[in-house]
């Protein structure tokens, strides 16, 4: 059985996606937009009994084999289900998303009437949370 691999890269891949045999169960979305700072992520399994962890760093040799770097679980179900949220709502941006297919070439999507940024969709939830706070 092969799993499903969903990447959300900040940037170029170097792995291509969709090779028939090879890497037709991953899928490489890209965002690059306003924002710099992209998170470091790793879930696991369904939504369920999924398993998030946060990390320093990116999967790279230069972080891996000659840094120290550190990966930690979240334990707690809501800030899972809200990371999980944050995910896929990234997965669903046809505004600054770009998928990458066989060929390394990266192509638009349109998923929805009106397109989808995340990244601006995850501002205004920042403020709307920090608001709710207040």
């Amino acid at each position: 059985m092969r799993v499903r691999v969903e990447l959300l890269v900040r940037g170029i891949c170097c792995l291509k996606p969709g090779v028939e045999n090879y890497t037709d169960n991953i899928r490489v979305v890209s965002i690059v937009g306003r924002f710099l700072e992209h998170s470091r992520l790793y879930i696991f399994s369904q939504k369920e009994n999924c398993k998030v962890y946060i990390a320093s760093a990116d999967f790279m040799t230069r972080n891996i084999v000659k840094r120290v770097e550190v990966a930690t679980p979240i334990l707690d179900k809501k800030i899972c289900e809200r990371i999980v949220t944050m995910f896929d709502l990234q997965f669903e941006d046809d505004e600054k998303g770009k998928e990458q297919d066989a060929t390394g070439e990266y192509f638009d999507r349109t998923l929805h009437m009106e397109k989808i940024d995340s990244q601006e969709k995850l501002y205004e939830l920042a403020y709307k949370s920090a608001e709710d706070q207040l």
